[in-house]
C-alpha cells in the first residue's frame, strides 16, 4: 500500500517507511502529527495515534498542540509492547499509518519494535520528538530513530536572535538556566524554551538569559 504524502510536494512511497521528525521545543512537532492523521482519516484510512504516558500536560491519553488541535491517543510507558498492540489491532481493522508523538520517550526495544511494525506489517510509522535534552545530550528514543529511521525530518524554529533554534534550556523557577540534573522531572516548576547553539552555550556560561535577551526575559 503506497503511503500519503506527508506535504504537497512530497512523493508518496512505495513501501511503508519509519520517519523521525525531530526539532527542539514549540515547533510545531504536534501539531505536524495531527495534520498527517487528519491527512489519512479524511481518505477514509485508519491511524493508531500515540503519546508519552509521562507527558500529561494536556490531559492523559490526549495529543495537542499550540494552536488548539487535539486528538485522542493510546499512551505507552517503558513496558508497553508497541508490535503486539499494533498487530492486534491491525489484525481487528487494518491500520494505515502509526503516528507516535513525544517520541523521544521510547525505549531502544520500542524503536526496534516500530522499525518491525514497518518491515513486517507494511505500515507506515511516523514519530515525533526531541532530538537533545537541556543537556544538550540524545533522548533514548531519539538516539535508536536517529540510528534506525528511513527518513530523517527536521522540523525547524527560531531562536530570538533570528538563528536556527536546535538547543533546549530548562529554567528554574525563578527564570534561571541549569544543565545538571535528571533528564525527565515530573510535577516541577521547570519550564523550557528553545535556543540557538551560542545562546544556549552564553546562558549556561552566565546562568542568566538577561544576558542573552536584557531586561525583556521570556518570563516577563
Amino acid at each position: 500500500m503506497r503511503a500519503i504524502p506527508l506535504s504537497p510536494d512530497e512523493e508518496p512511497a512505495a513501501m511503508a517507511q519509519l520517519y523521525f521528525y525531530y526539532s527542539a521545543m514549540n515547533a510545531g512537532k504536534s501539531t505536524a502529527l495531527l495534520q498527517s492523521s487528519y491527512n489519512y482519516q479524511e481518505r477514509g484510512m485508519r491511524t493508531l495515534v500515540y503519546t508519552a504516558e509521562i507527558d500529561d500536560r494536556f490531559g492523559a491519553g490526549t495529543v495537542s498542540s499550540r494552536i488548539g488541535l487535539s486528538s485522542p491517543a493510546l499512551l505507552y510507558n517503558a513496558e508497553t509492547a508497541l508490535y503486539r498492540d499494533i498487530a492486534a489491532e491491525h489484525a481487528a481493522q487494518p491500520i494505515h499509518c502509526v503516528l507516535v508523538d513525544e517520541s523521544q520517550f521510547l525505549t531502544r526495544e520500542q524503536v526496534k519494535a516500530l522499525s518491525d511494525v514497518v518491515d513486517n506489517l507494511d505500515i507506515p510509522v511516523l514519530c515525533y520528538g526531541l532530538r537533545t535534552d537541556f543537556r544538550g545530550e540524545l533522548f533514548t528514543g531519539s538516539q535508536y530513530l536517529l540510528a534506525w529511521a528511513d527518513k530523517l525530518v527536521e522540523l525547524k524554529t527560531i531562536c530570538h536572535c533570528g538563528r536556527k533554534a536546535s538547543m533546549v534550556l530548562r529554567l528554574d523557577s525563578e527564570g534561571k538556566p541549569f544543565s545538571e540534573g535528571e533528564q525527565v522531572v515530573i510535577g516541577g516548576n521547570e519550564r523550557y524554551i528553545s535556543v540557538c547553539r551560542k545562546h544556549y552555550k552564553q546562558a549556561i556560561e552566565q546562568g542568566s538569559l538577561q544576558a542573552i535577551y536584557g531586561a525583556q526575559t521570556p518570563l516577563n
